[in-house]
């Protein structure tokens, strides 16, 4: 008789006790990234999106970055094109990600479309912090599942939240976007590579200003960062 506690060879099984922690951080992961889509709700709204927009785009869109860059660049006064345009740049880093799990994941026809929609940082960070292809695809599900879940409800409580405002600006919610923008980038500062391509790609935003329509200089320093990193 085998005992259920020991993998093959007798040797003790690990995984009910991979599995519990790859649920916590799923979790936990799900719930800080939740509690961030209420700032993102309450942004949209601010910079004049509608609830329903607000919370199609989460649903639709599902990229925290890319959305954030939308909604602020709408709100600064920039067109469609070049809002649209700086969040699929931001995005495009998920077919890298997408790439990468490929071969962990293994998936085919509808479950391999449901894949594609949960690829984001998050899940793939917690799936390749993984040892075991088992953990890895736990991870990437069940951070990919949490994070959806509870992006898209944090989005709807802060745009509900912030639509029962007369003026959601007057809290300063019209701000939050660069100061989100800032929070994602600061715990990646810490050499000096990432300082310079910084401060390379804003000053050619900066120096492109009053030259250009309102959200091109961010495509300007996307496309900075993106050779820079190329060359690297």
């Amino acid at each position: 008789m085998i005992n259920s506690g020991t993998g093959s060879g007798g040797a003790p099984d690990s995984w009910p006790a991979d599995r519990a922690a790859v649920w916590r951080a799923a979790i936990g992961v799900g719930v800080a990234t939740g509690a961030y889509g209420l700032s993102f709700g309450a942004i949209s709204i601010a910079a004049g999106l509608s609830t329903l927009q607000t919370c199609a785009l989460s649903l639709l869109l599902f990229s925290g970055g890319s959305q954030f860059a939308l909604v602020g660049i709408l709100g600064g006064g920039g067109g469609a094109i070049s809002a649209a345009a700086t969040a699929i740049l931001l995005g495009s880093r998920n077919a890298f990600y997408g790439l990468r799990l490929s071969s962990t994941l293994g998936v085919t026809g509808l479950r391999r479309v449901a894949a594609a929609q949960i690829v984001i940082d998050e899940s793939t960070a917690v799936s390749t912090a993984q040892i075991t292809p088992r953990a890895a695809r736990l991870g990437f599900w069940g951070t990919g599942g949490a994070v959806f879940l509870l992006w898209n409800l944090g989005t709807l409580i802060g745009a509900w939240g912030a639509g029962a405002m007369s003026d959601p600006t007057v809290f300063g919610l019209d701000a939050a976007a660069p100061a989100a923008f800032v929070a994602l980038l600061a715990p990646r500062m810490r050499t000096a590579e990432p300082w310079l391509i910084a401060l390379v790609a804003s000053g050619v935003a900066l120096a492109s200003v009053p030259f250009v329509p309102i959200g091109v200089p961010v495509l300007f320093a996307a496309v900075v960062a993106i050779v820079l990193g190329v060359r690297r």
